[in-house]
């Protein structure tokens, strides 16, 4: 095993020296937009960074020193370590006169690098665990978590699935791996210190680079923010949407009934209805509350020229989303984001859309507020969302809501919030007959596919559908459980 990884430091030493030659940012991003794209991507990457003013800054692959420069105005001191000498001594020429920062010329793989444990606020890295192999990542990640300390962040952020820069090179050696490979190594790893307390990472965002995206509708740049946290930490509600709710296996489930690409009822049919209302128009700015695996996205940015973001709490539902945009070319940007903790400037948005998600959400008002501000003068929101009857519910059905921790209100109380968070023109329809149409629709569709079904998934995976939405027929059947489309616009 030391003989493979010697050989991969070796072979990426020898690729990072060859295209050092010429210490330029040119060089350094191997790529001839590399000047423009820097004015661009620099500014984002630097604000998606956690708080780090006056506090300890590691700097890990920090080449020439695009980034350290800005991170040591703000920060108490910085480590800038890269393994290419003429690289780390370019840093020092150009940054050398702020005195908090220390440059070092270091594999980040040796044994021979010392950081003290718990001593490190912030480890930031671009671009530098895609030229490691797999067992480096993974041993690099659980000593950045001894490094850090409590409360820590870790940045960092990566070309995932295929090259993106178009400098011309004899061969390549850089890993472009999907990015549930990086979620999956952060997320296991786990630290037990002297006393018996026990760390873990807790993923704070994952994106793309809105900067290659807007430049080159390219979604494979894509940063994660984790932050060490005490294992007995609560991270509740994203645990159970993707340990629970949205497992890979149970979103693929979802997707074989809704169709490609879609998590919510009636897939590219109820999109292309529901979009239609929004008279999207070429340049202007979608965002998606709870976007799933982007299949309304990618339908928006297709056919209307827009430029979508879509959020979703859901790690597995971005992953899915960021692999299904390879190669679509679409302005489509997706990100792991709580919506209710997640900030935009005012009048940012054209529009903002949303499918079966906002039930998930407690403070309804609150959020609709955000979503007002969000928007421009004139901006429309798009919601559809289960609903229940005015009333108190059943038992069974108070205890599906309670399991599901769904927030449910009946349709005209939910039109009145929208207009409470100060909407106008807002329309509130009853969509349950509709629904139930589409449910059976679903549901027939998937007992002619059930042999197919079976093979591809299990018996147990068919029943436990099937049961589910013979179980919605028989809530909205009833009147208990509806379904409501919600249209309003900003004054």
């Amino acid at each position: 095993m030391a003989a493979i990884q010697g050989q991969e430091r070796d072979i990426q030493k020898s690729y990072w020296i060859e295209h050092s030659v010429d210490l330029t940012v040119e060089a350094m991003m191997l790529d001839s937009q590399a000047s423009d794209l820097d004015k661009e991507e620099r500014p984002e990457v630097l604000s998606l960074l956690p708080p780090y003013e006056g506090k300890s800054v590691l700097e890990l692959g920090a080449g020439i020193g695009r980034f350290t420069g800005e991170l040591a105005q703000k920060a108490g001191q910085v480590l800038a370590l890269d393994f290419i000498e003429s690289v780390i001594k370019k840093n020092e020429n150009i940054n050398g006169h702020y005195k908090n920062v220390k440059f070092i010329c270091a594999d980040v793989t040796s044994e021979d690098l010392k950081i003290s444990e718990e001593s490190v606020d912030l480890i930031f890295s671009n671009w530098l665990l895609m030229y490691l192999s797999d067992k480096e990542v993974e041993d690099l990640a659980e000593r950045m978590v001894k490094w850090l300390k409590v409360g820590g962040y870790i940045f960092f952020r990566e070309s995932c699935f295929h090259q993106s820069g178009d400098s011309k090179r004899k061969y390549n050696p850089t890993h472009y791996r999907e990015p549930r490979f990086y979620t999956k190594v952060f997320k296991e790893c786990q630290l037990r210190d002297g006393s018996g307390n026990s760390f873990e990472l807790s993923l704070v965002g994952c994106k793309c680079i809105g900067a290659y995206v807007r430049n080159k509708k390219n979604q494979n740049q894509i940063c994660w923010i984790w932050q060490k946290v005490d294992s007995l930490d609560d991270k509740g509600f994203q645990r159970f949407l993707d340990n629970v709710q949205y497992k890979p296996t149970g979103i693929l489930r979802y997707e074989r009934v809704f169709g490609q690409g879609f998590v919510s009822t009636g897939g590219i049919d109820t999109t292309k209805e529901f979009v239609q209302k929004l008279e999207l128009k070429p340049g202007q700015k979608v965002l998606d509350v709870g976007c799933g695996i982007g299949g309304g996205d990618f339908y928006m940015a297709e056919n209307f020229d827009v430029e979508v973001v879509g959020i979703d709490l859901s790690i597995n539902m971005i992953s899915f989303a960021l692999e299904r945009a390879i190669g679509l070319k679409y302005s489509v940007e997706f990100e792991v984001a709580d919506c209710t903790k997640k900030t935009y400037p005012e009048n940012t948005f054209d529009v903002i859309y949303s499918r079966d998600t906002i039930l998930h959400i407690q403070d309804k008002p609150a959020l609709f507020r955000s979503f007002y501000k969000w928007l421009k003068p004139g901006g429309t929101v798009l919601i559809s969302d289960y609903c229940k009857s005015a009333g108190t519910p059943s038992t069974e059905f108070a205890e599906y809501i309670k399991q599901r921790g769904y927030d449910l209100h009946h349709v005209k109380a939910y039109g009145q919030m929208l207009g409470d968070a100060g909407f106008d023109e807002v329309i509130a329809e009853d969509r349950t007959d509709q629904f139930m149409e589409v449910l059976e629709r679903e549901l027939k569709a998937l007992e002619k596919d059930k042999d197919a079904f079976i093979e591809d998934f299990s018996e147990e995976d068919y029943d436990e559908i099937v049961s589910g939405w013979k179980a919605k027929l028989t809530r909205t059947s009833s009147g208990e459980q509806r379904w409501g489309l919600f249209i309003a616009r900003k004054k």
